[in-house]
């Protein structure tokens, strides 16, 4: 298994799935904004019918660039710096090589050691599907691997977004003073993927932001930027937020401007809000606090990232 040390300064693959483990689009967000940053290239293409049911993941029909109408499947794909041939001789050289970069390269530093997977959350054939993504991350000597996710979650749009971490390694845990999740219950691709490298002794560290459950039919660009900012902490590269920052501002007024039209709505928010500030006081534990997010898990079952009811506000703080 890799040392602690391994884990940040060395080679990271960032992944995301559209689903069931990618409430308000904010992990796919976060890493889409993360590829648009980096000079990657396509690894791995993975749009076999074998790992896709389309009844369940339906392609969609757009129009490209030149006004013709396309059809768009279901898929999933792996990026890395350079080409293929680049990274294995990378891989077989050393990724920092003779030299020290300076200040100006730093960010191309960093992006040399970043690879990236997102796509579709295949809906069959999970084994198989992580036997090639993994196949994939042991030729470009992937030593570790960081899962976003998003839930829906009794969380208020009118504070922080809750970004949990989690990791089954302890090396990593100590590193980065992380906890290890006690949830038992159904899993998305996430934690197969995730089980299957530990196994393979490529640590895991996994980010799950909480988006409120009472707007979960908009993209959540404030739960994307709570990604991305704990994103920043373990790679080495800067993202730009764009107009990231104004989306979430603009994200929360008109969830405001929602409330103040409704009193009931009005009032949960407020039940949410003290709630968690109840647990983000310096009084509250951090065993506390794992233990409604365990809850919260177990509550959401196998039909996706649903919210408990009103009566039980989630908990969580990062």
């Amino acid at each position: 298994m890799a040392e602690s040390k391994e884990f940040l300064t060395g080679r990271l693959m960032v992944v995301a799935f559209e689903g069931w483990n990618d409430a308000g689009e904010a992990a796919t967000g976060a890493v889409q904004m993360l590829k648009d940053q980096l000079d990657l290239v396509s690894l791995a293409e993975i749009d076999s019918e074998e790992y896709f049911d389309y009844q369940f993941n339906r392609p969609t029909t757009t129009f490209d660039d030149d006004g013709q109408r396309v059809l768009v499947w279901p898929s999933a794909s792996i990026f890395g710096p350079g080409s293929t041939d680049e990274t294995h001789s990378d891989a077989e050289s050393g990724s920092n090589g003779d030299s020290e970069p300076d200040a100006e390269s730093e960010t191309e530093a960093g992006a040399d050691n970043v690879y990236l997977l997102i796509g579709t959350e295949p809906s069959r054939n999970w084994k198989q599907f992580t036997t090639m993504v993994l196949d994939v991350a042991v030729a470009a000597d992937v030593t570790g691997i960081v899962f976003l996710g998003a839930m829906l979650a009794d969380v208020p749009h009118t504070r922080p977004i809750s970004v949990y971490s989690t990791s089954e390694n302890a090396a990593v845990r100590t590193e980065l003073d992380l906890e290890r999740s006690a949830y038992e219950g159904p899993v998305g691709i996430l934690s197969v993927i995730a089980d299957a490298a530990e196994k393979l002794g490529i640590p895991t560290v996994s980010m799950w932001a909480s988006v409120p459950h009472y707007v979960h039919n908009a993209p959540s660009p404030k739960a994307t930027l709570a990604l991305i900012e704990k994103l920043e902490e373990l790679i080495d590269v800067t993202i730009p937020r764009g107009d990231l920052v104004d989306e979430a501002v603009a994200w929360q007024t008109g969830i405001d401007a929602l409330a103040g039209e409704d009193e009931e709505m009005a009032t949960y928010i407020q039940q949410l809000e003290q709630a968690r500030d109840t647990v983000d006081s310096p009084e509250a534990s951090g065993e506390a606090i794992a233990q409604e997010f365990e809850r919260y898990l177990r509550k959401r079952g196998g039909d996706g990232p649903t919210a408990s009811g009103p009566g039980e506000p989630w908990r969580s703080r990062d």
